[in-house]
């Protein structure tokens, strides 16, 4: 392997003994063999620590960091601390590439000098097996037909065009250590602000029209489950982002942009949080955040959806019992809207036309709703439902 390799791999480790060696096997046999893989054990308690030492004996191409817990957002940073490739590819412990994938997205990067290269992914269900397509992550429709582009010429929707997650991009490693891109210390939602601090500097970006990496969705221990005890994180990366912007001097360019962004997020996190988290979320954005970004000083029309103004002016105004039952009925209605057009289609998940039915049973509409319909009645006291 040359000096300075093609692609730096890097792998945050915690607790991912049961689907850790199909991740690394989907690293270790990529077409494209000039790459490092480095995985940062985060202090692991499980034994992903040996399968991990148990790989690096194996291939001289995979080294272990082994660190105390801290959080993936850290562990990224040692693995970058380490990396020397020409490009950065990370990859969470769950997940898995496609064999082709650096291949692929090293030899467009080089050929378009591109800092940024985003491609597709899909998400599978742990429990179900059943796999839908992740279109919401890379949205053709925001970006320019002329590649690579840079964030002026999406700046309306540069937050809404990818998601803040890095898994499914490919980044120069010189310009991001030119611009000191590091990943917060969070518990969840560290990559939020590195992935779009990155694309806001970025001066050439592309996309590949491909799906090359799977997530993983619904391990019973993922953190990504288990929010609740984390339910603050991503207002502390939206926080950082507006620092950034403003340091940047392109916040007044970019605000609404970020304002929706900002809007999005926030709603998608207490729609899907439960119990004394939603709570505290929905406290803390009444009372602080919607007022502290000025988000109440916009009008309807500065919003790119109805639906979530409306969400932000009924939040706002209700008493916190009348808006959840508010909330409640209007899921109510839309998963049975929703669950009548599933019976119409006449379809499984696993049919051929099933990939439609996949993403609407996969929506946050339709799952709240069906939490909804079902709700244990303990539950619906503690909300104030009869």
């Amino acid at each position: 392997m040359a000096n300075t390799p093609k692609v730096s791999v890097i792998v945050p480790v915690y607790n991912a003994e049961r689907c850790l060696r199909k991740c690394l096997e989907s690293i270790i046999n990529q077409t494209l063999e000039d790459i490092e893989i480095i995985c940062v054990d985060d202090g692991s308690e499980d034994s992903s620590p040996d399968i991990l030492r148990e790989y690096e004996k194996k291939d001289p191409r995979l080294y272990v960091i082994t660190q105390e817990n801290t959080s993936a957002g850290m562990a990224r940073n040692a693995g970058l601390d380490r990396a020397g490739g020409e490009y950065l590819s990370f990859l969470d412990a769950d997940d898995y590439f496609e064999p082709g994938m650096l291949d692929a997205a090293y030899t467009a990067c080089v050929k378009a000098r591109a800092d940024v290269c985003v491609y597709r992914c899909d998400m599978f269900d742990d429990e179900t097996g059943s796999v839908y397509p992740g279109d919401w992550a890379l949205k053709r429709e925001y970006l320019p037909k002329r590649e690579p582009f840079d964030y002026r010429a999406f700046r309306r929707h540069v937050f809404q065009a990818f998601a803040g997650w890095a898994w499914d991009k490919l980044f120069r490693r010189d310009f991001i250590i030119e611009h000191k891109l590091r990943f917060q210390h969070l518990r969840t939602t560290n990559d939020m602000f590195f992935v779009f601090a990155a694309l806001v500097q970025a001066e050439r970006v592309i996309t590949l029209d491909a799906v090359y990496a799977h997530q993983r969705k619904r391990l019973p221990d993922s953190l990504s489950v288990t929010r609740e005890g984390s339910w603050d994180c991503f207002l502390h990366a939206l926080n950082e982002l507006e620092v950034f912007l403003h340091g940047q001097g392109k916040y007044q360019e970019l605000k609404r942009a970020f304002f929706n962004y900002a809007l999005h997020f926030s709603l998608w996190n207490l729609n899907t949080l439960n119990g004394g988290a939603h709570v505290k979320l929905h406290d803390a954005l009444k009372n602080n955040y919607f007022i502290k970004w000025g988000l109440l000083d916009c009008p309807e029309d500065y919003f790119y959806s109805k639906d979530e103004y409306g969400q932000l002016k009924r939040l706002m105004e209700m008493p916190f019992d009348l808006y959840i039952i508010d909330s409640m009925n209007r899921y109510r209605q839309k998963y049975e809207f929703l669950k009548n057009q599933i019976e119409a289609l006449g379809v499984k998940p696993a049919d051929e036309a099933g990939e439609a039915l996949n993403a609407v049973m996969n929506s946050v509409s339709f799952k709240i709703g069906r939490a909804v319909t079902y709700l244990p009645r303990k539950a619906m006291r503690f909300f104030g439902v009869s």
